[in-house]
């Protein structure tokens, strides 16, 4: 167990909780990487901290509740859970995502989320369209391709 990657987390979490975009920021490092099912692969903090800005900035808001932080010298995990209104349709959602990192100079230089696509488009879309569509090839590539563009919108916003 590595204390201080775990205080990292942990003051990561704490601000990704009150949706303080500046002090999740200070916890990357500047070469970070982030991926998950929906934003495959960003690279570099103004990037990743751009896809933070505009999921936080969506919507009613964002609630998020971190639990299991685990850390040691390289590599570190947690679990945590984002309720919010999916702005689309106005449905509610909570996501289940698991967590993982990679540490270099005392920041997270590697930070992955995991969540069940199926499971959130189902909450997301609602049953018919997200059972009929969630596992889909090509709707993940819909919602990717969106995610992207509305992210790129507002970078240059």
């Amino acid at each position: 167990m590595n204390d201080r990657h775990v205080a990292l987390l942990t003051t990561f979490f704490e601000a990704f909780s009150k949706s303080d975009t500046d002090a999740m920021e200070r916890c990357y490092h500047p070469d970070v990487s982030f991926g998950d099912p929906v934003f495959q692969e960003l690279e570099g903090r103004d990037k990743v901290m751009a896809m933070w800005r505009l999921m936080l900035s969506r919507g009613d808001g964002t609630d998020v509740a971190y639990r299991a932080i685990t850390a040691d010298d390289f590599t570190g995990s947690a679990g945590w859970t984002a309720r919010y209104t999916f702005t689309s349709t106005g449905r509610e959602v909570v996501n289940e995502v698991e967590a993982f990192f990679r540490f270099d100079d005392g920041l997270i230089v590697r930070h992955h989320d995991d969540f069940d696509f199926r499971q959130w488009s189902r909450m997301a879309l609602g049953r018919p369209a997200g059972l009929l569509l969630g596992w889909t090839p090509m709707f993940r590539k819909t919602i990717r391709d969106r995610a992207q563009q509305a992210l790129t919108e507002f970078q240059l916003s």
